[in-house]
């Protein structure tokens, strides 16, 4: 009898014990099942291969990622990441565009329903930052009816010297120095460069977003800045769709050639331009071929006034491959937008081909890689901080005096600019560097 009633103890005791063996096996089941549907995700989003910058150029784009090749990065310097919410925009901007953001709504949603489970590293919630554009509206209305800053201050030199005119880089270097607008880092807008990475590493490394904070007041205080951000939600980013341009979107284009004319860099443009026999010494004549040259829409992707040079470069657009990529995308007003609204992930900085270089808070010329609305841009750089007269002064000079490369020096930084034709129009231009 003490022997049966011992047996029966063992076999309930042992059953008893599969089923919590069974247990673990399963919540380890359940476990490996949500990290490998991420895992899934993260494979899914980085075989986007990076982005061509215009069709053809396939073996540049190669050269610069052999050119980003390094070791060593830096630590963090935050444990957890400022990420935004949604900012203002008009209602129905994107049902006129014909996208949204379900790719990224989805990408959330999983993370959300994975039944309790977390993953070791994940990021920190977004929190919400509004970016005040009640104001914006008003850049709308015909020019006439509009109120421009005042013209630079004859103090300002805007005259090209000889030295300039016989060399590019000098005159380059020129319009750095005038750029009045340019931030201060630290002070007017706070980064954080976070994790260092090659180009063919897909994983994100960033544990923070890349911009801490900007100060507002600079869209209050910087009206072409304002003006500069009010355009950039004008467009389709998938490329190859055609474009709709309303005549709002003219006037706000036209008013945003004439605030920038008012600027230093721009004047000094034309000057430069001007005595090279570029462009016709009557301004009226020049800001109508500044409006033509950014905004002209031509066809990319085989489908005609599906893109522009404003676009591309300053916007970005998505191609719609056999697999998606991000292209163009160069302007840190567009990162820092598209990051407050949710749409942009920072992934981290590249590592730079020397050693020694490694950006910080202070740099003002970046090479990063992120996502923007789930698809991969693996190498793009950026100018940080600098004003959007200087940029379209800057690849305006390069477009008409310059070459597919153009070695130059900004205040501190040696960069190529790349400049690539799309027939009489701006295809892409880029910063390097070197």
């Amino acid at each position: 009898m003490d022997g049966l009633i011992k047996g029966l103890l063992d076999v309930a005791i042992g059953h008893e014990r599969d089923n919590e063996s069974q247990d673990e096996r399963s919540r380890s089941n359940s476990a490996q099942a949500v990290s490998g549907d991420q895992d899934h995700q993260r494979d899914e989003r980085s075989r986007s291969s990076w982005a061509q910058v215009v069709s053809g150029d396939q073996d540049h784009e190669k050269q610069v990622q052999s050119q980003w090749q390094g070791s060593g990065s830096r630590p963090s310097g935050r444990t957890h990441k400022t990420e935004y919410g949604g900012y203002e925009k008009n209602e129905g901007d994107e049902r006129r565009h014909g996208y949204s953001q379900n790719k990224w709504n989805r990408k959330k949603q999983e993370e959300e329903n994975n039944d309790g489970w977390e993953t070791v590293g994940k990021k920190p919630p977004r929190r919400p930052q509004k970016i005040n554009m009640d104001h914006w509206q008003g850049y709308k209305r015909p020019p006439s009816e509009q109120e421009y800053s005042d013209e630079v201050g004859t103090g300002t030199s805007i005259e090209p010297s000889e030295e300039e005119l016989a060399d590019f880089s000098q005159a380059c270097n020129r319009l750095w120095q005038l750029d009045l607008n340019r931030l201060e880092p630290g002070k007017d807008y706070q980064i954080d460069c976070g994790e260092g990475k090659k180009v063919f590493q897909k994983e994100d490394v960033a544990e923070g977003s890349l911009f801490c904070y900007v100060d507002e007041d600079i869209f209050r205080t910087k009206p072409t800045f304002a003006r500069f951000c009010s355009l950039l939600d004008n467009y389709n980013p998938n490329a190859g769709c055609k474009e709709v341009v309303t005549s709002e979107e003219k006037q706000e284009q036209a008013a945003f050639i004439e605030e920038i004319s008012r600027t230093a860099p721009i004047k000094y443009l034309h000057k430069y331009l001007s005595r090279k026999g570029f462009v016709s010494e009557n301004y009226q004549d020049f800001k109508r071929m500044l409006t033509s040259l950014w905004f002209d829409l031509y066809g990319r992707g085989g489908t005609s006034g599906s893109s522009s040079a404003f676009e591309h470069v300053f916007v970005g657009e998505i191609k719609q491959h056999c697999e998606q990529e991000v292209s163009g995308f160069h302007n840190w007003l567009q990162f820092y937008l598209e990051e407050a609204k949710g749409c942009v992930d920072y992934h981290g900085y590249i590592l730079p081909r020397r050693r020694g270089e490694t950006p910080d808070s202070e740099t003002q010329l970046l090479t990063v890689q992120f996502e923007w609305n789930g698809v991969l841009k693996s190498v793009s750089s950026t100018l940080v901080g600098v004003s959007p007269e200087f940029e379209i002064a800057l690849y305006t000079l390069c477009f008409f005096v310059g070459g597919e490369d153009n070695y130059v020096q900004l205040g501190p930084y040696s960069i190529n600019i790349k400049c690539y034709r799309f027939g009489n129009k701006i295809g892409s231009v880029f910063p390097i560097a070197e």
